[in-house]
C-alpha cells in the first residue's frame, strides 16, 4: 500500500542524525518534526528566524505569533532562539544547516529540482528555497511520485522552471526511497505492499535496481 504524507514524513525522519541542524520546507517536510526518532536530538531551523522548532501545536494551543516560514503555527522547544532573516540566511548560506528537507513538483535523474512555479499560475516568488538549494549539501525531497493525472514527477528532465540544479541527494515518495547517483535514480526501498514493477511503471526516469529491494520500515 502506498504511503500517505505522514508515512513519507516518518520515513524521512529516520534519516535524521544526532546533533543535526535541519531546515524543513513547506508542505510534507513540516510533518517530519512530529516524528523524530527516540534518543535523537536535532534542531529545526526556519528561514523566518527560528531555531529550535518543536512539533505542531494541538488544536486550541496555537500561538499566532509563533509561525514557520510557511505561516503555519508551531511550537518551540526549551532553548529555542529567534532572530532576523539576515541571521537565518547567514546560517543557510554558510552551510551550518546539515540537512534540508524540501517538497517538490518535479525532480530529475541528475538531481535538479522544480518546486516553486507552475507557468501561468500566480506565485509570490521562489522564497528561501533559492538559498537552500544553492547552499545545502544534503537535500532530501518529500513528494508524490505521480500527479493527479497519474503522470510521473520523477523525470529524466524537469519540465517546470528549476529551483536548483544537481542538488538533490535522496527522494522519498508514497512509493519509494530513491538515491540520486551519477548514473541516475537508484531504488533503495519500496513502500510496504508496493512492488518494484509498480514503481517502474510510475517512474519516467530510468531506475537503477540492484538485487532485492527491501520494504521500508516505518
Amino acid at each position: 500500500m502506498a504511503l500517505d504524507k505522514i508515512g513519507i514524513a516518518k520515513r524521512i525522519a529516520k534519516e535524521l542524525q544526532e546533533g543535526f541542524y535541519v531546515n524543513l520546507g513547506i508542505g510534507i517536510p513540516t510533518l517530519v518534526a512530529n516524528y523524530i526518532p527516540d534518543g535523537i536530538n536535532v534542531e529545526f531551523q526556519s528561514e523566518n528566524g527560528v531555531l529550535g522548532m518543536g512539533p505542531f501545536p494541538f488544536e486550541g494551543d496555537e500561538d499566532a505569533d509563533l509561525i514557520n516560514a510557511g505561516k503555519q503555527t508551531i511550537t518551540t522547544l526549551p532553548g529555542a532562539s529567534f532572530f532576523d532573516s539576515a541571521m537565518s540566511f547567514g546560517m543557510i548560506r554558510s552551510q551550518h544547516v546539515d540537512l534540508t528537507i524540501l517538497g517538490a513538483m518535479e525532480v530529475s535523474e541528475n538531481g535538479d529540482i522544480a518546486n516553486w512555479k507552475i507557468p501561468g499560475k500566480m506565485v509570490k516568488g521562489m522564497g528561501g528555497a533559492m538559498d537552500l538549494v544553492a547552499s545545502a549539501e544534503n537535500i532530501i525531497v518529500a513528494m508524490m511520485h505521480v500527479n493527479k493525472a497519474g503522470e510521473s514527477k520523477i523525470l529524466k528532465k524537469c519540465t517546470l522552471p528549476l529551483t536548483g540544479v544537481g542538488c538533490v541527494k535522496k527522494v522519498v515518495t508514497e512509493l519509494a526511497l530513491m538515491e540520486i547517483t551519477p548514473n541516475g535514480f537508484k531504488l533503495l526501498e519500496r513502500a510496504p505492499g508496493v512492488s518494484v514493477e509498480e514503481i517502474i511503471k510510475a517512474t519516467e526516469a530510468e531506475l537503477i535496481i540492484e538485487g532485492t529491494i527491501p520494504e521500508m520500515s516505518i
